[in-house]
């Protein structure tokens, strides 16, 4: 089943667009049967259950970090993780700098940009995300590597919305790109879109969509095995 699903979203997908397996609560047997299928990038919500999995799964596969990340945990995934999708302010920054240079590597962030109504979600404004480029501290980070944005659009079934939430994340892109990455050939990344509405951010130029329960079906919310997952 879950070879079916991935095939059946991977023939909507452009080609230059990459599918992130969104895996969390997922058991690692579920993860096997997606990697058997050909899924290599997995993205997990909670740092436990990641590291957890990241340990007794294949390791070519691309693990990305897409939850909200507390500082003091960017410690446990910065020797492996590929990308964190949800860098949300400067002090998270600072954090995953400091992780990488112990590592020595630079670990690539995506900008987390809030455009959504509901107030749950976490990220930058776009002003905010102006502001804080403009004022030039995060230069100094050298083993953070910006690669590009990332955004949720609105919960809701009004497609109009959700598009128009994407594309003000697509024009900021596109200004970001101009004004302060120019040089920067690694910022090319915009992830957006879910199950829901990864149609709509892919024609609105999304280079990755987060899917899960397209995947691996409905999640079990009551398992006690990630309990502790933050």
């Amino acid at each position: 089943m879950i070879s079916e699903n991935l095939q059946k979203i991977r023939a909507t997908l452009k080609p230059e667009v990459r599918l992130v397996a969104v895996s969390k609560f997922h058991p690692v047997e579920a993860l096997q049967e997606a990697y058997n299928a050909g899924q290599r990038i997995f993205g997990e919500n909670h740092v436990q259950e990641l590291v957890a999995k990241e340990a007794v799964l294949p390791k070519d596969i691309e693990w990305h970090f897409i939850g909200h990340l507390q500082t003091n945990k960017v410690k446990y995934i910065a020797p492996f993780v590929s990308l964190i999708h949800s860098m949300d302010s400067l002090k998270l920054m600072k954090e995953i700098d400091k992780q990488g240079q112990k590592c020595g590597r630079a670990i690539d962030v995506l900008l987390q940009i809030h455009v959504a109504a509901e107030e749950t979600k976490f990220g930058f404004t776009p002003e905010e995300v102006v502001q804080m480029l403009d004022e030039g501290g995060w230069r100094n980070y050298t083993h953070v590597r910006v690669v590009g944005l990332m955004a949720m659009a609105t919960n809701t079934d009004n497609e109009a919305q959700i598009a128009q939430e994407f594309d003000i994340v697509q024009r900021l892109f596109y200004t970001l790109k101009a004004d302060y990455f120019a040089d920067k050939p690694e910022f090319k990344e915009l992830s957006m879109g879910m199950s829901g509405d990864y149609l709509i951010a892919q024609a609105h130029g999304s280079t990755m969509v987060r899917v899960g329960s397209m995947i691996f079906g409905a999640r079990n919310y009551n398992t006690t095995q990630w309990q502790q997952s933050t």
